[in-house]
């Protein structure tokens, strides 16, 4: 697990502002263009989410070592709706890092729930996405158009990196999985 992912852990609602702050400076004319362009490259290389079904999010929830409960970060910093909050499951390759940094934030849960959870978040409209640091997969997330970060930067600010599709994700969830064996 790479160290980074131990930091965002510890400090993510902070992480989400920043890169709302830092993606606002894309609408500059002098430089937006370069930042978008790091931006970009940062969402590519180090953090980036994708656009799941609901079936890849399944298939990834039975692939996981473990899985965990724990509240949606996006919508718990900006509250831009009135969706459950409640929604982030987090999908451990090994040990989740999240649980250990921060024990009373989440539960452990079993592969069903999860899958429960996925589903009545999908019958809400919610979309999944699977959250990446570096090359560890972290967190499914349940999240809507007006809080999901990954969405609001693709969307708004042009760093159409931070939320991308990938036909492969599940085979790439897999493949990482297998690494740590």
């Amino acid at each position: 697990m790479h160290h980074s992912l131990r930091i965002y852990s510890r400090y993510r609602e902070q992480f989400l502002r920043y890169y709302i702050f830092q993606a606002k400076w894309t609408k500059l004319p002098v430089i937006g263009k370069l930042v978008r362009m790091v931006a970009n490259a940062y969402g590519q290389k180090a953090s980036g989410a994708y656009l799941l079904t609901l079936n890849e999010a399944y298939e990834i929830v039975d692939s996981a070592e473990g899985v965990a409960l724990g509240h949606c970060t996006c919508r718990e910093v900006f509250h831009n709706c009135h969706h459950p909050i409640n929604t982030e499951i987090m999908v451990g390759l090994t040990r989740n890092i999240f649980i250990a940094e921060r024990p009373h934030e989440y539960q452990e849960i079993t592969g069903d729930k999860a899958k429960d959870i996925l589903k009545q978040c999908h019958q809400q409209g919610l979309m999944q996405t699977i959250i990446k640091c570096r090359q560890d997969f972290y967190a499914i997330c349940n999240c809507c158009p007006c809080c999901c970060v990954p969405f609001r930067l693709n969307k708004n600010y042009g760093i159409g990196k931070a939320l991308t599709r990938n036909k492969n994700i599940v085979q790439e969830f897999k493949a990482r999985r297998l690494s740590y064996l």
